[in-house]
């Protein structure tokens, strides 16, 4: 009977232990990434670590800058720096980034790429609204239309690109305002063809708007330049990539049923900034 004991706790204490090591491989499993690649791990983490430190950096400081040992990354550097992506000083022997990644990064603009990519969101969104949409920017304190999507209705707003606009009298350039600091702001609206000739209290009330604007992260509201127009507005893009634009609806106020309508744009408008900010890195 004892022996009989013995075997019971014996299989319930081995079968407990490979239900153990079956958590743990399915945990490994789900919290390991689905492809690894430790060589490119080493030589983004060197790069974007000499970018944040903006120093020169020797091969003991990165390794402890990245948390590994200085053998781990030893072939790593000699690669980057044949490539180009690196340089050493021929005094101190310290690493510091080229001016390749800069090279690289301008041979097409920001607003190249982003018109590219938001390309297939923007018809998506168009064809779910029913409604034309246009991507634009800052360019020269004004609001430039750099994109356009036009609707498969018969009937339906159009706003060309290379259009501008002045961003104080916008829907779209409170949006854009609304993404910068408050100095970088008021200094743009110093220079506006519109902002100084207003009374104090009109320029309140856009710097008040603006500031609802920034706590929403979207905005609709009349158009101030043409009538019978809703404008429904919301940003693309952060300050820290420093790539900021707007994507905005223009729709016939007389369209706009109910707010139910409006809540259904407004929910497509932010399901396309998501996808749009994914493609772009924000």
């Amino acid at each position: 009977m004892q022996n009989y004991f013995l075997y019971m706790k014996y299989t319930r204490t081995k079968i407990d232990l490979l239900n153990l090591q079956s958590i743990k491989s399915n945990m490994t499993e789900n919290t390991q990434p689905k492809y690894n690649t430790p060589a490119l791990d080493k030589g983004l983490d060197i790069i974007e670590f000499l970018s944040k430190e903006g120093i020169p950096l020797s091969q003991v400081e990165i390794a402890q800058g990245i948390n590994r040992t200085p053998s781990e990354i030893y072939r790593m550097l000699v690669c980057l720096e044949e490539r180009g992506y690196l340089t050493r000083g021929s005094n101190a022997g310290k690493y510091r980034l080229s001016l390749k990644m800069y090279s690289l990064s301008h041979r097409h603009t920001p607003f190249d790429e982003l018109k590219r990519v938001a390309r297939y969101p923007m018809q998506s969104l168009s064809e779910t609204t029913r409604q034309s949409c246009h991507l634009s920017i800052m360019n020269n304190d004004q609001l430039l239309i750099i994109s356009q999507m036009r609707s498969p209705s018969a009937v339906s707003l159009s706003i060309e690109e290379g259009t501008h606009f002045p961003l104080s009298k916008t829907t779209s350039g409170s949006v854009l305002l609304s993404m910068l600091s408050e100095k970088e702001r008021m200094e743009i609206l110093s220079r506006d063809a519109h902002y100084p000739k207003w009374s104090k209290k009109e320029q309140q009330n856009l710097l008040d708007f603006i500031d609802k604007v920034k706590k929403d992260g979207y905005s609709y509201s009349d158009s101030k330049l043409t009538s019978g127009v809703t404008d429904i507005a919301i940003s693309i893009g952060d300050n820290e990539s420093e790539l900021i634009a707007v994507l905005a609806i223009s729709i016939f106020t007389s369209s706009l049923e109910t707010e139910q309508n409006m809540k259904d744009i407004l929910i497509a408008l932010q399901k396309t900034q998501q996808e749009i900010n994914k493609y772009i890195g924000s």
